[in-house]
């Protein structure tokens, strides 16, 4: 396995797992065989400061009978009941974009499926799914594909405690269109566009913030991460979304995590676009 620098490892939408049992830093994301990972599926790099890295080591392969072929990214890993479970968006040519739960009893895998379904609606194009947890109930939280609804949605849905099925029904929790700061684009013969990418939640200072990502205002860059505030505390709403951005020099798909020195940090990838992203990590701002 390789040592690399932070700023030397190409990967999207970065995911920080601080392991308090092993003192360890396990960073996942969007890899692919294209950018010098080593097969298809999911990866992730390990440290013990969050400068130095060591990896990438292969923590997913789809075997020939999964039903995605195509397409892994965004993964993340959340610590549930004592075992580790990876969300990661996939797909097939015949399949709409779907996140998948995986397990393990290690942060570095071999993960396996929970079901040999997606969590996402099947008739969906949906990515970027989230694990929050609300007074014991696990629910996951992803982005309804603006290429389906133009106006991207964020949604959650309800999941059994073992977090193989969804038992309830998509509860709309806002549009990219609710959020000031976001911009329209034209794409496919569309011309009000508005993406929803990456969210992640977590409670700050007794409120409950959502980070995610979108086309940001002119002078941004491109891509740009903000944050919205349940005003009840509550997954289900309503969100309230502040004008303060997070990141606003084309870098998104970020996520929070606390640092084994006690500080809250914030990871996501930059640039955007084309050169290759790198993953990037700034002590959170004050909100």
């Amino acid at each position: 396995m390789a040592d690399k620098k932070l700023n030397e490892i190409l990967i999207r939408d970065p995911f920080i797992l601080a392991d308090e049992k092993s003192k360890t830093y396990y960073m996942y994301g969007t890899t692919a065989p294209a950018i010098g990972y080593p097969c298809l599926g999911f990866h992730c790099w390990k440290s013990s400061d969050l400068q130095n890295w060591n990896g990438p080591y292969t923590v997913f392969v789809p075997s020939e009978n999964f039903w995605a072929d195509r397409d892994f990214w965004a993964a993340e890993v959340h610590i549930y009941r004592g075992r580790y479970y990876l969300f990661g968006s996939c797909k097939a040519e015949d399949k709409c974009r779907a996140t998948h739960i995986f397990v393990s009893d290690s942060p570095c895998g071999p993960f396996v499926p929970v079901s040999d379904k997606p969590a996402t609606p099947e008739e969906w194009e949906a990515l970027d799914g989230t694990l929050y947890i609300e007074d014991g109930t696990p629910y996951i939280v992803f982005c309804h594909e603006w290429k389906q609804v133009e106006d991207g949605e964020m949604v959650s849905l309800q999941l059994d405690c073992d977090l193989k099925n969804a038992i309830s029904a998509p509860q709309l929790l806002f549009r990219a269109s609710d959020a000031p700061w976001t911009r329209t684009f034209e794409r496919d013969g569309k011309k009000h566009n508005r993406i929803t990418d990456g969210p992640f939640l977590f409670n700050y200072n007794g409120r409950l913030l959502m980070l995610w990502s979108s086309k940001g205002p002119e002078g941004c860059g491109g891509y740009a991460t903000g944050y919205a505030e349940s005003v009840s505390g509550k997954l289900c709403g309503p969100w309230k979304h502040h004008d303060k951005l997070i990141f606003s020099d084309n870098g998104g798909h970020g996520m929070v995590f606390k640092g084994f020195d006690g500080k809250l940090y914030c990871t996501l990838h930059q640039p955007n676009q084309p050169p290759p992203s790198h993953p990037l990590i700034f002590e959170l701002p004050g909100l």
